[in-house]
């Protein structure tokens, strides 16, 4: 296994977790099979208990790991699945230490940081590295690991301090440490001064960076360069400048430019790496990005939109439907307090900005969230949505908010709520989930990938016929149907003629209550995708012959988006707000076709492996049946030589 560390300097927020991203994707186009792991320092056990004021959003894993943002932009840019493991906290590190000393795993020795600490971290990175992340199953050949913070907090010491050591238990010349620094620009001149007090303080630590990746508005000049190599103790080829870019995406393009794929491959002595990345598609997608011209304005409808991080996946999951639309998909953040009646009271010229601002929109998206707040301006926003059929997407929250609407002003139940605001309400369409620990707020939630079963077919409006459901063709099953029909399962529900699975990941402890279901479904909104025992609702869709585009889910499609394969939900809505509902299934079908091709993939490689194994097993057969026969004979020959046997 090799390791490339990643460290930053001067200031946070510089961008590592793009920058090992991008170095992740670069090893990937050279056929390197590669993973990643975070370390925050930070004493919390995972990200979930976090506000997303304070620390952005909560990115939710397969596994229900509740983790940073960067490991979001990891599964993004080397389109891997990780687990909860991949996310280090100094909670989670702390919590196993304790509980091995607890169950007298020490013998009695005094626990210290040094080595019972550093030894734990060192033990979670060999582990972690060789978990299978490609759908493969096959172990990586390179772990990213990113250092959460900046050199000099004292919270990270232990980590780097851990990893000092870890260099001699594994050998240096496995080993890759990247250090990202700021480069300031004052009166137009580039500073190199912050950077070499950094790597300085760096290598006070026992750590020498093999490689400076400068962080300036602009490329840095060949002087600078030379002058960070000088004072930092590192090649001026090792000096990589990564300057400002229109897209994210450019940054992969900007690193290889600069070769940083040749100083990976020489010091860490991976031969059987390719000399030249393959980032032809990439460099497409990126200069698609920087070109699209047609506009498509979407409200988002949030409570958190003071601090935009907060809604980073959903963001970038709109940036890939974008690229694959080909169009400029233009976010305009609408506070939902400013949407309700006591803002017209309070601040009224806050009320009629955010009411212009959303009537203007092409698609209105209602994200998700935890508490009252806000929630009666969400509730506004889907109404308005609903009856101007402007093309609305619910998430998570976002759907609950959509079935509070329709039960207050369609089937007029007054005072219609979620438990989560109202516990006394007389019809509370959204419940709490029986098995969620009240109590306990970390870890409790209904949390990773579950399965949601697609309602293929819906009662037509007006006629006895029926009609696909939205979610079919959100998620392209119709297509599905009709390649992949082992697949396909059936569901009791009265309205289902057949129906399919996808994946989805989840964060939530309220759900649609399901003994209301019948009576909203009577009332013309369908739950067109169920958990798999069809209790829990998953999807609700208004027919698209009553709205063109009326859809909320349960779970958070944003997070398992791609940037050559966008969120089907996400995208299906990206084209029905540019009115181009005939791509609407377009996202759902590159998901089938990256499915089957997966698949495929795996099968050639069992292949591969039942015929190595096959070969083997026929060379040790003749190997024992030769050294067998060989044994006979030197038998037969000692007993016929008296000789031999006496000397035996």
């Amino acid at each position: 296994m090799k390791y490339i560390v990643v460290t930053g300097g001067v200031i946070s927020g510089l961008g590592k977790g793009i920058t090992i991203a991008s170095i992740g994707r670069i090893l990937k186009a050279c056929n390197l099979r590669v993973t990643a792991i975070k370390v925050d320092p930070y004493l919390n056990v995972d990200a979930g208990t976090m506000s997303p004021f304070e620390h952005g959003e909560t990115f939710i894993l397969d596994d229900g790991g509740e983790t940073d943002l960067d490991l979001g932009n990891y599964e993004r840019f080397l389109d891997v699945t990780l687990t909860a493991r991949h996310n280090i906290t100094s909670g989670k590190i702390y919590k196993e230490v304790i509980k091995r000393e607890r169950r007298g795993d020490y013998l009695g020795k005094t626990v210290q940081m040094v080595p019972h600490v550093t030894d734990m971290v060192q033990s979670w990175l060999r582990e972690v590295s060789k978990i299978p992340v490609d759908g493969t199953g096959l172990s990586p050949d390179v772990c990213l690991i990113e250092v959460g913070g900046t050199v000099g907090d004292i919270e990270s010491m232990i980590f780097l301090e851990a990893l000092r050591q870890f260099q001699f238990t594994v050998g240096r010349e496995n080993m890759l440490f990247v250090h990202v620094s700021l480069v300031p620009v004052t009166g137009g001149e580039a500073k190199s001064k912050p950077t070499q007090h950094s790597a300085k303080e760096l290598r006070a630590l026992g750590l020498s960076p093999d490689v400076i990746v400068c962080r300036a508005p602009e490329e840095l000049s060949t002087s600078i360069k030379q002058k960070i190599s000088t004072f930092c103790h590192v090649p001026p080829t090792h000096i990589i400048s990564n300057y400002d870019v229109k897209n994210i995406y450019h940054v992969p393009l900007v690193l290889e430019q600069q070769g940083i794929h040749r100083i990976v491959k020489k010091m860490l002595h991976l031969e059987h790496m390719s000399d030249t990345p393959d980032l032809s598609a990439w460099r497409d997608m990126a200069a698609i990005a920087d070109d699209a011209t047609e506009k498509v304005n979407i409200g988002i409808v949030g409570k958190y939109i003071s601090h935009p991080d907060s809604y980073l996946s959903l963001v970038v999951a709109l940036k890939h439907s974008a690229i694959l639309l080909r169009s400029d998909v233009v976010i305009h953040w609408i506070e939902a307090t400013d949407l309700e009646d006591s803002t017209k009271v309070s601040h009224p010229e806050k009320f009629e900005e955010a009411w212009s601002l959303l009537r203007s929109m092409q698609g209105i998206l209602i994200p998700g969230g935890f508490g009252i707040r806000g929630i009666q301006g969400k509730v506004n926003a889907a109404k308005y949505a609903r009856e101007s059929r402007v093309p609305c997407l619910g998430i998570c929250l976002g759907l609950q908010v959509m079935v509070i609407e329709y039960a207050r002003n369609v089937l007029q139940w007054e005072n219609a709520n979620s438990a989560e605001f109202d516990e006394g309400s007389p019809h509370p369409v959204v419940v709490f989930m029986p098995e969620i620990n009240q109590q306990e707020m970390g870890g409790t939630m209904r949390l990773g990938v579950r399965g949601t079963t697609i309602v293929q077919h819906v009662p037509a409006k007006g006629t006895d016929s029926k009609e696909l459901s939205l979610a079919g063709r959100v998620y392209g099953i119709d297509t599905l149907f009709a390649r992949d029909e082992a697949r396909i399962t059936a569901d009791k529900a009265s309205n289902i003629v057949t129906a399919a699975v996808v994946l989805e990941r989840h964060r939530h402890r309220y759900e649609v209550n399901p003994d209301r279901v019948s009576e909203i479904e009577q009332a013309g909104l369908f739950f067109t995708g169920r958990d798999d025992e069809g209790v829990r609702m998953e999807i609700a869709e208004l027919p698209t012959s009553v709205h063109p585009f009326y859809f909320g889910v349960q779970f958070h499609p944003e997070v398992k988006s791609r940037p050559t394969r966008p969120s089907p939900p996400i995208f299906a809505f990206c084209a029905a707000s540019a009115g181009r509902f005939e791509d609407i299934g377009k996202a759902g079908q590159l998901w089938q076709d990256h499915e089957e091709s997966l698949l495929r993939e795996v099968g050639e490689l069992n292949r591969v492996q039942h015929e190595a194994s096959a070969v083997t097993n026929r060379l040790v057969t003749k190997k024992r049946s030769i050294s067998e026969s060989y044994s006979s004979s030197t038998a037969v020959a000692g007993l016929s030589s008296p000789s031999k046997k006496a000397a035996i």
